[in-house]
């Protein structure tokens, strides 16, 4: 057997890739929003059905805020340039987080349903180029099922919640 052969070019390349870790933890980052809905939908009284909607507002704002920080950490270590694009996609998230979290109920979940689909556009259109494909598609999945659970959560709220 012949050993390889390795030119300058194949280590200076950086090597992406997710480790079933990271699938692992993202799909148990959807744990919180399921418990949200069931407490909505199945909950025995509105005590239960408030906390959550507080539940799915709460955690929906972390993880919007968590998803943006992949990309404030990609430009801190010197992988993206510091533009207005950079600086936009990293904190945009998190003051859509909080808006929803002031806002409350069912508009503050819809706030963070356009929220995270407007991230998932933004990452997929402008940064898609600069991203490992199997952390695009990792991110495509988790983005519908969180927006999925949080749009039934909020129809199974109702209006006034």
């Amino acid at each position: 057997m012949r050993a390889m052969q390795h030119t300058p070019e194949d280590t200076a390349k950086p090597v992406f890739g997710l480790g079933g870790g990271a699938a692992a933890a993202g799909w148990a980052g959807l744990l919180p929003f399921a418990a949200a809905l069931a407490c909505v939908a199945l909950a025995p009284d509105a005590a239960w059905r408030a906390f959550g909607v507080r539940l799915a507002l709460a955690w929906g704002a972390v993880i919007l805020t968590f998803v943006a920080a992949v990309h404030w950490g990609l430009a801190l270590a010197g992988r993206w340039r510091w533009d207005a694009g950079a600086i936009l996609g990293s904190v945009l998230p998190s003051v859509l987080g909080a808006a929803a979290v002031l806002q409350g109920g069912t508009r503050g979940i819809a706030l963070l349903v356009a929220g995270f689909g407007a991230f998932w556009l933004y990452e997929h259109r402008r940064r898609g180029e600069d991203l490992p494909a199997d952390y695009l598609a990792l991110r495509r999945a988790l983005t519908l099922a969180v927006v999925a659970l949080l749009a039934v959560t909020a129809i199974a709220a109702g209006p006034d919640a």
